[in-house]
């Protein structure tokens, strides 16, 4: 990279609009939409789809919601030629999609492009010439004037044919290509005379970020320029078509709107040359999230994925806005520990607050199950979480503190996420399979002045120990029988799962001996039972952590 690069590059020069009203203006309702996945996205693929890939294509782009859709440039290939005829003869296109086709304003490829849309009962015919300095200069050695003329003559010939073919409704669209880098004054001078020879029917102007070259607010400026000096703006729907060069394309058209812009011209996840054009999924989301119904049905994102990346053979990115795999994922653990706050707190019919979701992930037909990952930066809420929609445990919080840290050792092993059902069995290992002390069985009696005795049946490293206690309920009385010097800190319970299959989930914090506290849980059909297994569960945690140190010290 040069030390000092505005010796080879420049500036893009800002727009003399001293007086710009679109930093005022809120965008309130959808552009209408124009799907050029078909066309623009599909010349940008190294393996351009066939005929199959281009029919599931269409069908999921209808279905979507798009009702104008850019279905080929029928006069540089026979597959586009071909596709756009078998739509036409064999009936595919819905009653409410308009389809489009692109030409450059040659008089054979207008006519060949003409040819293909042969019997349609409504069509955009799209033509485009190159019109920056750059290219009248170098690519064509065209003047001003040999440019606009090359515009005219092309209009002229698309309106002697629609003139001559009334049984198609003719909608025609003219595009400045590499309008971003054109004369504003000149970008007008060209569109007027191409309105003018059009005539008084509607018509769509175009103007592509054919290259992105400048910030987006300066495309806000050219488009706000166009919007108030074009000739009989109100017979033209304004259209633009952001390119991405310089990764704003996003941003770009949402200004474009608040510049008057009335059309936007996209593609699905941002396909197209280069870096693609304006990614219409994550522009049309951004607006739902502004509580705009954007008029397009992504209710299934990852049926959309999945069917885009088969037909275009490119994968979504996972941190792709909206649609990517990790984009509603947490693995940190202070936002796992927001999010898992904000869900918890949040009633039916609330707006959606919710901490680092923007969007709620079901209305995209997303679980909740793949919110909050756990790896090696998670923390308790998360690990808590997870298991509370896995198992249906809640945990105190005391014990997701503690729960973490043996999940943490075994992620500093192994330096992997662990998944729902894997941090299920890590906790199951850890406090329910007590090797060390197993309850079998217990019998419980009242033997007067509150005092109850229990009789029990347990196991030790193996071996069955019936033994008997006192106490003034039956967990008292069940400490009492084991003998150890057990004190009791905290005891939580609730309810796992409801109706006939429902059970109790016990966790007590417990010190065992003067040793650490610890936390034991016990799982049951009975409450008693429960607290009892939870008793043996921090017995034998303790007993093995004894081991443990013992070991260590030799």
């Amino acid at each position: 990279m040069l030390s000092r690069p505005s010796t080879k590059y420049q500036p893009f020069p800002p727009v003399a609009l001293k007086d710009r009203t679109w930093p005022d203006r809120v965008i309130t309702s959808p552009p209408i939409w124009m799907s050029t996945d078909l066309r623009d996205g599909n010349q940008a693929l190294m393996e351009p789809m066939g005929m199959e890939k281009k029919l599931a294509m269409f069908g999921m782009l209808t279905e979507i919601g798009f009702r104008e859709i850019e279905v080929g440039f029928p006069s540089a290939s026979a597959v586009d030629f071909g596709f756009v005829r078998k739509l036409i003869l064999e009936n595919r296109i819905p009653e409410e999609v308009t389809i489009e086709v692109l030409t450059p304003s040659r008089e054979e490829l207008i006519e060949r492009t003409l040819e293909s849309v042969k019997g349609a009962k409504r069509v955009i015919v799209h033509l485009y010439n190159a019109t920056s300095p750059l290219f009248r200069n170098v690519v064509f050695g065209l003047d001003r004037k040999g440019t606009i003329e090359l515009a005219l003559r092309g209009t002229r010939q698309i309106r002697a044919h629609a003139d001559l073919h009334p049984e198609t409704e003719w909608i025609f669209q003219y595009s400045p290509e590499t309008f971003s880098a054109t004369e504003l004054e000149f970008s007008k001078e060209i569109c007027d005379a191409v309105a003018q020879a059009w005539g008084p029917s509607r018509m769509i102007v175009n103007l592509p970020a054919t290259v992105e070259m400048g910030t987006p607010n300066i495309f806000a400026d050219q488009v706000e320029w166009m919007h108030r000096h074009l000739a009989r703006r109100d017979s033209i729907v304004l259209s633009v078509h952001p390119h991405n060069d310089r990764g704003c394309a996003v941003a770009a058209a949402e200004l474009a709107l608040m510049a008057g812009a009335d059309r936007i011209e996209g593609c699905l996840f941002g396909n197209g040359e280069r870096t693609g054009n304006v990614d219409l999924i994550t522009l049309a989301l951004n607006l739902y999230t502004q509580g705009i119904d954007p008029g397009l049905d992504f209710s299934d994102i990852d049926l959309v994925r999945q069917r885009y990346e088969d037909c275009c053979r490119l994968p979504v990115h996972p941190r792709h806005p909206y649609a990517g795999d990790l984009v509603f994922t947490a693995f940190s653990g202070s936002h796992q520990d927001a999010i898992r706050k904000g869900l918890a707190q949040r009633r039916e019919g609330d707006l959606w607050e919710i901490p680092y979701l923007p969007l709620d992930p079901a209305d995209l037909g997303r679980s909740y199950g793949a919110i909050i990952r756990v790896n090696s930066q998670s923390g308790k809420g998360g690990m808590a979480y997870l298991l509370q929609q896995a198992a249906g445990l809640d945990l105190p919080r005391r014990l997701q503190i503690e729960f973490s840290q043996i999940v943490q050792r075994e992620m500093d092993q192994s330096g992997r996420e662990v998944s729902p059902a894997e941090l299920h069995e890590i906790f199951s290992r850890e406090y329910l399979e007590c090797a060390e002390m197993r309850y079998l069985d217990h019998h419980v009696e009242e033997v007067g002045s509150g005092e109850v005795e229990i009789v029990a049946e347990i196991q030790v490293s193996g071996n069955m120990k019936r033994i008997s206690g006192h106490g003034n309920g039956p967990i008292d009385a069940f400490v009492d029988a084991l003998g150890l010097d057990i004190v009791i800190l905290d005891y939580h319970e609730h309810s796992v799962g409801s109706g006939a299959n429902a059970q109790a989930a016990a966790y007590v914090e417990m010190r065992v001996e003067g040793g650490a506290t610890l936390h034991g849980v016990g799982i049951d059909a009975n409450i008693v039972t429960a607290s009892l297994r939870a008793i043996l569960s921090g017995a034998s945690r303790s007993a093995r952590l004894h081991l443990a140190e013992v070991c260590a010290a030799s």
